[in-house]
């Protein structure tokens, strides 16, 4: 009689993936319950709530005897990307409506294929192309407003949301081609990424620094135990353990869920727009990610 293995390393990859899907999802939500916080200042916290929601999954994980390009890589390339595609993110979606920046950001997956392509096998299949054109219009949409009247705030926040996906795109690749395991060493990563945050806010913090109430402190908490922090975890999981197309394909719910939750929650307006560019978004990242 075979013995069926429930954790197969398939099946958790996907599951891990699932986890920060769902998390991720739940980020814009709380960042919106957060406003009372400055973005670097709510990056930072964040960072920092991430970092020790993963310290019991920190151990020694020996570094010392990687190539020097990759130590770069793991201690200050990986921080600064987190650092990069945080701090973007909170700042694009003051500067621009929540869902739109939310959904701009998450065009990530298919600059991560595009990447991994390239960095692969030296070239970018046709399919892929395609799928980023067709994810992108969906993207240029949300960035076209209504009537022709185009927000200068807005458009700087659309530009801080897609930093915000290159940052992520390159972080993923990183994570995927490092040659150890970074479950061990997200904490101190995090860490460095929030001290790193923090140290840009505090010369500009010349009024001091104010503690904001405790909706704000708690939603600032949440996203980093949770999107920033476990959903880390779960997505370096579950790219080392499964196959990048597969997992990357699972990310493109993550902008129609944020969307979800923000329109459910009254947070954000149903515009005609949104559900169109999500289609566009997600059709374009499952054309990309075709074998």
């Amino acid at each position: 009689m075979h013995r069926i293995h429930l954790l197969s390393p398939g099946r958790f990859s996907i599951a891990a993936a699932l986890v920060a899907v769902v998390l991720w999802s739940a980020a814009p939500l709380l960042a919106e319950q957060a406003r009372g916080l400055a973005p670097l200042p709510l990056a930072a916290l964040t960072l920092l709530a991430g970092s020790l929601a993963t310290m019991p999954l920190s151990r020694r994980q020996p570094t010392g005897g990687l190539a020097l390009r990759w130590q770069l890589a793991i201690w200050v390339g990986l921080p600064l990307l987190t650092m990069g595609a945080v701090s973007s993110y909170f700042i694009g979606m003051r500067l621009a409506p929540a869902s739109d920046a939310a959904l701009i950001t998450y065009t990530w997956p298919v600059l991560f294929i595009l990447l991994s392509q390239w960095l692969t096998f030296g070239r970018v299949r046709f399919s892929s192309v395609l799928g980023a054109m067709i994810a992108f219009a969906g993207a240029a949409l949300l960035m076209a407003p209504e009537g022709g009247n185009s927000s200068q705030g807005s458009l700087a926040g659309y530009g801080f949301a897609m930093l915000a996906a290159v940052c992520w795109a390159l972080y993923s690749w990183l994570c995927q081609a490092t040659p150890v395991t970074l479950t061990p060493l997200m904490p101190r990563i995090l860490l460095i990424a929030s001290a790193l945050t923090a140290a840009i806010f505090l010369p500009f913090a010349q009024g001091g620094i104010t503690l904001p109430d405790t909706g704000t402190l708690l939603a600032g908490l949440a996203i980093g135990l949770g999107p920033f922090g476990i959903a880390m975890v779960a997505w370096d999981k579950a790219l080392r353990f499964g196959k990048a197309s597969l997992i990357g394909s699972l990310a493109y719910g993550v902008p129609v869920l944020a969307a979800a939750f923000l329109v459910l929650a009254g947070m954000s307006v149903l515009d005609w727009r949104l559900p169109i560019a999500g289609a566009l978004v997600v059709g374009g990242c499952l054309q990309a990610g075709r074998r």
